[in-house]
């Protein structure tokens, strides 16, 4: 555990020495590459108007997303009116579909107790 410990004391010391050494020269490279995306004057209440009209912007995008989302199931429920019409490939796009969600809930599971695999009903 010591040694683990002073591995990572020795790994952090090496990332602040390398920040410390090219960090002002990232942020300046990075700044004139995104220049056109600064607002300015950059202040606080800039920061703050920006912050609302994302906010209401977001929330006005609200409508849009409902019709899509009804547009989507109306989709998927011609789908399943047609499903004796689906082919093999299609079917099997869509259990493979199935089986890639499933696993990522799996995995947000086990990220959400703490990245443990006890505490499981099997």
């Amino acid at each position: 555990m010591a040694a683990r410990l002073a591995q990572l004391r020795a790994q952090a010391a090496r990332a602040a020495e390398l920040a410390s050494k090219h960090g002002c020269a990232y942020y300046k490279e990075v700044m004139e590459k995104n220049k056109q995306y600064v607002v300015q004057p950059p202040t606080v209440e800039k920061c703050q108007e920006l912050s609302k009209q994302l906010f209401y912007t977001r929330l006005a995008s609200l409508p849009g997303r409902y019709e899509a989302f009804w547009k989507e199931l109306d989709g998927v429920k011609q789908v399943w009116k047609n499903r004796k019409e689906l082919k093999v490939e299609d079917l099997g796009i869509a259990t493979l579909f199935g089986v890639e969600l499933y696993a990522w809930f799996c995995v947000g599971e086990i990220v959400g107790r703490g990245f443990t695999l006890t505490g499981y009903k099997v």
